[in-house]
């Protein structure tokens, strides 16, 4: 009877621990669509931290703001006080200029002519810089990705975390390759 008591309390003090892990340091996520190709393919699952300090392209998880019930995975391009500006397929940051490695494969095969990513500034949202508490995100398959753009900036309270790692398929395992 004693090792059977010794067994409940280890197996309630382990699913109490992942408990607190997963409301407090993980979530995981699937994901679902298009959007985020080539860095990330429909079906994938990834884990997201909680708790971190969001940066330029990372990627993250959020609540969508159309009241579907959905999540979203995207792409963070403007944090708070920035000014976006996209033109000629570049992206521009506060003026700057960057790079944004994770679409050279799309722009390389781009048949038609058009650009990957269709101009637009901050005009777009009737602001002239990111406001305090809300971010800008995009899709990395920008011509199907339904982001800020259309959906407006996102609520920084609605992120859910950082996606930082792939676990299925197989294949794909490991550190996710911002």
């Amino acid at each position: 009877m004693k090792e059977v008591l010794k067994t409940i309390g280890f197996i309630a003090i382990f699913a109490t621990f992942l408990f607190l892990l997963r409301q407090y340091v993980f979530t995981p996520v699937i994901v679902k669509g298009d959007s985020m190709d080539p860095t990330l393919h429909d079906g994938e699952r990834v884990i997201a931290l909680k708790q971190t300090d969001i940066e330029h392209f990372d990627i993250i998880t959020f609540v969508a703001p159309d009241d579907s019930g959905k999540n979203y995975i995207k792409r963070v391009i403007g944090l708070p006080g920035d000014q976006v500006v996209y033109q000629d397929d570049m992206l521009y940051i506060n003026g700057t200029a960057y790079d944004e490695p994770y679409l050279d494969d799309f722009k390389a095969n781009l048949q038609d002519g058009f650009p990957l990513t269709d101009d637009f500034d901050m005009s777009l949202f009737d602001e002239t810089e990111v406001p305090e508490g809300k971010l800008l995100v995009l899709g990395d398959n920008r011509r199907i990705s339904k982001d800020s753009r259309q959906l407006g900036l996102i609520d920084a309270s609605a992120v859910l975390g950082d996606v930082v790692f792939v676990f299925w398929p197989i294949a794909d395992f490991g550190r996710l390759n911002e």
